[in-house]
């Protein structure tokens, strides 16, 4: 495992230098983040022919970040990864209002999330990236200051970890994920159809059509979003009502250890991605929404089923659901999360 790099990345419109991160392992697997919005611009991986490629959708400098920020490529989402009802929601007896940033509903942090800011980073042992933010008190709309740390490491056997940190100075939720997309393929290929998917879970969050949870939690059997034996994407996806592909809130055990949560297969390079969380949920999108403003990395365009999302998280709406586990994080707590991308080569 080679040692941390960095070299700037240029300013944002603001003018706060942005600085990127090279992680090295010794298996020609390399991973770059931001310090804006803790991003991950960068996974090139090995494929069974020897070839090396970047799997992860992103840009090439600072302004295609900034001008496509709506689409989190590759971003750490926070305070409250996506939607919250409404845009508020009532706690310990007090209703806090919150900025209706898509529709009539909150999505993905607010106006300004954690995407969207510049983090303090630090190189931990020479081999892991710690990167902090302090969340100011009402910022957003969200009582307390929420200290966050981040901290990405690569390992010799081709695990991307990122563990996440939280504490507040007052009850508040909080729900945060990262919004990397992935395409197997290369991140230019344009298109998944030739992925294959498995989601080890029973069962998903029924959404409206705002794509809010109702709170109820249905049996993937015998509906299309049955994914516990291996399904391609291409086959697939048509079969999905409303065509618009796979925006799916799966429900995971809640038990706060890692698990096994799925796995994607690029038969034609081999690539293999497998996921694990300790998350009690992890939302599977398909990027039918994705219309990238400007080019992507190296002239690239990125349109709608460009790449998947695998975000280890709460459900959707989940403070407003007292059915689902609880988001609320109290003073004295630290919340913890841990989730695991390993990459591996299929040579068969």
């Amino acid at each position: 495992m080679a040692p941390i790099t960095e070299e700037e990345f240029g300013n944002t419109k603001t003018g706060e230098h942005v600085t990127r991160y090279t992680l090295t392992n010794n298996n020609n697997v390399l991973v770059r983040v931001l310090n804006y919005g803790a991003t991950v611009t960068d996974i090139l991986v090995p494929d069974k022919h020897g070839n090396v490629d970047d799997i992860s959708l992103g840009f090439d400098d600072i302004r295609g970040y900034e001008n496509n920020a709506i689409f989190c490529l590759g971003s750490v989402i926070g305070r409250f990864a996506n939607r919250i009802k409404e845009a508020k929601f009532s706690m310990d007896g007090k209703t806090y209002n919150l900025a209706a940033n898509h529709g009539s509903h909150f999505l993905h942090g607010g106006v300004k999330g954690f995407d969207e800011v510049v983090w303090t980073a630090d190189v931990v042992d020479g081999k892991k990236l710690q990167l902090r933010y302090v969340s100011d008190d009402g910022e957003e709309g969200f009582p307390g200051v929420v200290t966050t740390t981040v901290t990405y490491e690569l390992t010799d056997d081709n695990q991307l970890f990122i563990q996440y940190e939280a504490r507040t100075t007052k009850t508040t939720p909080i729900n945060l994920t990262n919004h990397a997309y992935f395409n197997m393929a290369g991140h230019s290929a344009g298109h998944i159809d030739d992925h294959v998917v498995t989601i080890n879970s029973d069962a998903y969050a029924v959404l409206d059509d705002d794509l809010i949870p109702t709170g109820e939690l249905k049996d993937v059997a015998e509906t299309p979003y049955d994914l516990r034996s291996p399904v391609r994407l291409g086959d697939d996806m048509t079969s999905v009502p409303g065509g618009t592909g796979y925006t799916v809130s799966y429900n995971l055990e809640d038990s706060g250890t890692l698990k096994h949560v799925a796995r994607v297969e690029h038969p034609p390079s081999g690539r293999v991605l497998e996921m694990s969380t300790t998350e009690p949920s992890v939302l599977f999108y398909t990027s039918y929404y994705l219309d990238a403003k400007g080019k992507g990395k190296g002239g690239a365009t990125y349109g709608k089923f460009a790449g998947v999302c695998l975000e280890a998280q709460h459900h959707p709406d989940s403070v407003n659901q007292p059915s689902f586990p609880s988001t609320i994080l109290r003073p004295g707590e630290t919340y913890r999360q841990t989730t695991v991308y390993r990459f591996s080569v299929d040579t068969q």
